[in-house]
């Protein structure tokens, strides 16, 4: 799903974003529920950031990646954490492309994500490659999801990648 924000593009840089577990729902500007098998998954639009809840079992799993005012905890490049009883792993990675190199990664982004059943995007009036991209699966068990944030302005395309499962025991 391909939609147009409607909210001003603000100035924010790719060095802004902020990472952060648990935090609660935020206001957003646009959102797609998913139900993945016994999955339940709301992606969601924050503007030039995401986040993305998980509900399963009872278990909720909460991801933010924002501008987040007064945060002290900067985008990681790799998390692996036990969240309840699950596993999770996050990777983030900042991409710096020329400016015909980024038309093209944001267009070939934004196709992906808009014709995708699991995928939500959002571009800002006035900016047609300033966009926040998100999209969902289910396999083997887990969960993930795959993000893209796009600074035109600095060129920087901010891509993440979150993987939630299920911890097994140990064998005995």
């Amino acid at each position: 799903m391909l939609t147009t924000l409607k909210t001003a593009y603000t100035d924010t840089r790719a060095a802004d974003l902020a990472w952060c577990l648990g935090k609660d729902p935020l206001p957003a500007l646009a959102v797609l529920d998913l139900q993945l098998e016994a999955s339940s998954v709301q992606l969601r639009l924050l503007g030039a950031s995401h986040q993305v809840l998980l509900e399963e079992a009872g278990g909720v799993c909460s991801e933010t990646v924002a501008c987040i005012a007064g945060s002290s905890t900067p985008l990681p490049l790799g998390v692996a954490k036990r969240v309840g009883a699950w596993e999770y792993e996050f990777a983030a990675r900042v991409e710096t492309l020329s400016r015909c190199s980024f038309a093209g990664r944001a267009q070939e982004l934004l196709a992906l994500v808009a014709e995708h059943p699991q995928g939500l995007a959002g571009t800002f009036p006035g900016s047609p490659h300033a966009f926040t991209a998100l999209l969902a699966q289910r396999r083997d068990g887990q969960v993930s999801w795959r993000t893209w944030h796009a600074y035109p302005q600095e060129g920087r395309l901010v891509a993440t990648r979150t993987r939630v499962g299920v911890r097994l025991p140990a064998p005995l």
